[in-house]
């Protein structure tokens, strides 16, 4: 599941839309952290070729004769060890989706394999002469420059052609705080389920500093922030802001930097507390109005002022 609402998410679930029936490969960039491969599941699920599997492999996690075995296949006898053949994950991956993460870790010789791969639909196997025909799309993705590993000729730029037909940007969560509200839900849900425990909420410092932070692992370190503030919470109901890491919530000793412009801190507070508040019952606009003591129109004028959005078929 994609979650949020702002708009650079909205454009990523539209692009996904509009590619579901075109069966070319789809390149993705994004910060380590981003949610590459749960995007590339969604490309996969709303496709002609969702009833196929979908495999993914990290090419950064394999040494480079690991590597091109796992990803093509082998014939018995084709090295030290190889006692039968074995069809590679490209092959398994035949009529559904295969996933090549950290693309931009692929060694040159594998590169050239993976070229012809994409010209031809066909792989050979490591030490076999016959040639097999595969229906796969591939969807890859890496947090590198690839245009400038191209420059360096560390990437081959014909492959790069190939792999970026269609291409999909996926922001960092510096960049979409405003979905840091919903993605903190989610999650404090989910591992609230997961661990066995009551359903809780961050406390109003927690949720500002949360959204103050610059999240450089992105969507996976706010994922594993939540997960540490439930294990060190005390029981309550109510996660505090000395739970969070050090690096988010510095201590009260630390003075806090406040804009200088009365206005815009009243505006940025405005925006984030309703935000907060559509997110926390469901983005039900009724509910939250009578929450937070304002009516209706109230609330519609606020969010009209902060151009703030909620997602499809909000639960009114």
């Amino acid at each position: 599941m994609i979650i949020g609402a702002s708009q650079s998410i909205r454009n990523v679930c539209n692009l996904i839309d509009k590619i579901k029936t075109r069966d070319v490969p789809v390149f993705i960039k994004g910060e380590s952290g981003t949610g590459k491969e749960l995007i590339a599941r969604k490309i996969h699920e709303s496709s002609l070729k969702k009833n196929g599997q979908f495999v993914a492999v990290n090419c950064g996690a394999l040494p480079e004769n690991l590597l091109e075995s796992e990803l093509f296949g082998y014939t018995r006898g084709a090295f030290t060890g190889a006692y039968r053949d074995k069809p590679g994950l490209i092959e398994e991956a035949s009529g559904g989706t295969f996933f090549l993460d950290e693309i931009g870790d692929l060694y040159t010789h594998l590169q050239a394999k993976l070229l012809r791969f994409l010209q031809e639909k066909e792989i050979r196997r490591v030490g076999d002469n016959r040639v097999r025909h595969v229906d796969v799309r591939l969807i890859s993705a890496t947090h590198r420059d690839i245009e400038a590993e191209v420059l360096l000729g560390n990437f081959r730029e014909d492959l790069y052609y190939r792999l970026k037909i269609l291409t999909i940007e996926l922001p960092p969560l510096r960049k979409r705080k405003e979905d840091i509200f919903l993605l903190t839900d989610y999650f404090l849900k989910k591992y609230c389920d997961d661990f066995g425990r009551e359903e809780m909420i961050f406390s109003p410092e927690a949720i500002e500093l949360l959204a103050n932070y610059s999240w450089p692992g992105n969507i996976r370190e706010l994922q594993n922030e939540i997960q540490k503030c439930l294990i060190l919470s005390d029981g309550g109901r109510v996660i505090p802001a000395d739970c969070l890491s050090s690096k988010i919530y510095p201590g009260e000793e630390k003075e806090k930097v406040l804009p200088h412009d009365f206005f815009r801190a009243k505006a940025e507070f405005e925006k984030r507390f309703v935000y907060q508040a559509l997110s926390q019952f469901n983005f039900n606009r009724v509910k939250t109005a009578q929450r937070i003591g304002m009516s209706r129109q109230g609330l519609f004028k606020l969010m009209k002022r902060h151009d703030i959005t909620v997602p499809a078929s909000p639960k009114d």
